[in-house]
């Protein structure tokens, strides 16, 4: 089980949004570099990074924040926003990136998809946002008639590394992660899925340790990590004591 710690990056500074918001930004630390660096050296093993402004704009905008990144953790990093092409993905897993993770271009384009997989065989992770059930696009701005089950399972046997579920409506509010959805999901594929969006305390951790959530590979935190009320030691204690 991993708990993943999340640099959002928004105009090269780490932020958190509020329910997907741009305008709804509050800056946690000015050096994204230095916050993964901190994240390393409190026992984190991996990274999960979003380029904000590249989710809108369909390209890399923080690529040099992102480049920074991985020069100062020797953890892994998986990034998302604005990769929409096999040239981006290759781009960016030539510069050390762990995975790369797709979510407008998955819904778009499933076909690219594959073969990322296929090409990058265990370095392509699918991301799905979900408002109302319904899958999101264009970091978050539109809303698509696909069901979260029914884009899944267009993944089944392609070899996608990860699906990350994000609950719209709860991320960045602190109001718990939307286990019962993302627990559904988990059953309805044989992909590991990592639960994002929401997680707020360490119930959530000890909630993510209970049976019939074991298969998730992790949970992402960010905003209940940076205001403190997710204790990274204490976190970390309870997932290594379940082990």
């Amino acid at each position: 089980m991993i708990l993943f710690p999340a640099i959002d990056l928004k105009d090269g500074k780490c932020v958190r949004l509020k329910l997907g918001d741009m305008r709804e930004a509050t800056i946690y630390n000015d050096d994204p570099a230095a916050q993964a660096l901190a994240f390393e050296q409190q026992g984190f093993t991996w990274l999960h990074v979003v380029d904000l402004n590249g989710a809108f704009a369909g390209q890399s905008v923080n690529g040099a924040a992102v480049e920074a990144i991985l020069k100062a953790t020797k953890n892994p990093v998986q990034l998302g926003g604005g990769i929409r092409t096999l040239a981006h993905i290759e781009s960016w897993l030539s510069k050390g990136l762990a995975r790369v993770i797709l979510g407008t271009v998955a819904v778009r384009d499933p076909g690219l998809v594959k073969e990322a997989c296929r090409l990058f065989p265990g370095k392509v992770a699918v991301g799905i946002d979900a408002k109302g059930g319904k899958v999101a696009v264009e970091g978050w701005a539109e809303a698509s008639s696909l069901g979260v089950i029914e884009m899944a399972q267009k993944f089944e046997g392609a070899g996608v590394a990860a699906i990350i579920y994000t609950d719209i409506d709860r991320d960045g509010v602190l109001t718990g992660i939307n286990w019962d959805a993302t627990i559904a999901l988990s059953d309805a594929v044989s992909i590991p899925v990592i639960a994002s969006g929401g997680l707020a305390s360490l119930a959530d951790i000890r909630r993510m340790l209970q049976p019939d959530a074991r298969k998730l590979e992790g949970a992402i935190t960010g905003r209940a990590l940076y205001d403190g009320r997710v204790d990274a030691g204490e976190a970390l204690k309870l997932i290594a004591e379940a082990a």
